[in-house]
């Protein structure tokens, strides 16, 4: 079925973790565009940053080598725009302990395979920071490396991961 949607790997947080890495192993390297599903990516401790990284081979790259941009709309404010360049990972926001408190996002992700390009996705994410405060955020990441990418990997600031749903599926030409 043209289009259809195939899981490759998920991985289920129910008790805390250090991280979690999504594809590495079970990455299936014959689709041009991915789909990856998070829900309830939360903390163990208050008040810290939820981060990921692109995996090489199979190992979280911690290089300077990630720009994105993001436009930020918050529900009890105006909106932001925010960008960095050369940051060694992704920066998802704040989130804390409280009740619903998290990330859910969904990304699609290109170039994963090409050897000669850059590995880049576009973000849409929603996140009840530790302020209880909700925020929409929408735009996208470049991992400015030509190489293949196998993967992604989600971890904390400080502190374990407490909760999530990490999904990953191939799109189907």
């Amino acid at each position: 079925m043209a289009g259809a949607l195939i899981k490759i790997d998920e991985e289920i947080v129910s008790s805390a973790v250090a991280s979690v890495t999504l594809g590495d192993s079970d990455w299936d390297s014959s689709y041009d565009v991915y789909i990856v599903q998070i829900t309830n990516f939360a903390p163990v401790n208050d008040d810290v940053s939820a981060y990921m990284r692109i995996t090489k081979s199979g190992t979280a790259d911690s290089t300077s080598n990630y720009d994105s941009a993001f436009k930020i709309f918050k529900a009890n404010t105006t909106f932001t725009n925010n960008s960095d360049t050369n940051e060694d990972k992704i920066n998802f926001g704040n989130v804390g302990t409280g009740t619903s408190e998290g990330v859910n996002a969904t990304l699609l992700l290109f170039n994963f395979n090409n050897t000669s390009e850059y590995s880049f996705a576009t973000v849409e994410s929603t996140i009840l920071n530790s302020s209880q405060q909700l925020n929409g955020k929408q735009g996208g990441f470049t991992h400015t490396v030509e190489s293949a990418s196998d993967g992604l990997f989600f971890y904390m600031a400080s502190g374990n991961i407490a909760s999530g749903r990490f999904s990953l599926f191939g799109l189907a030409k």
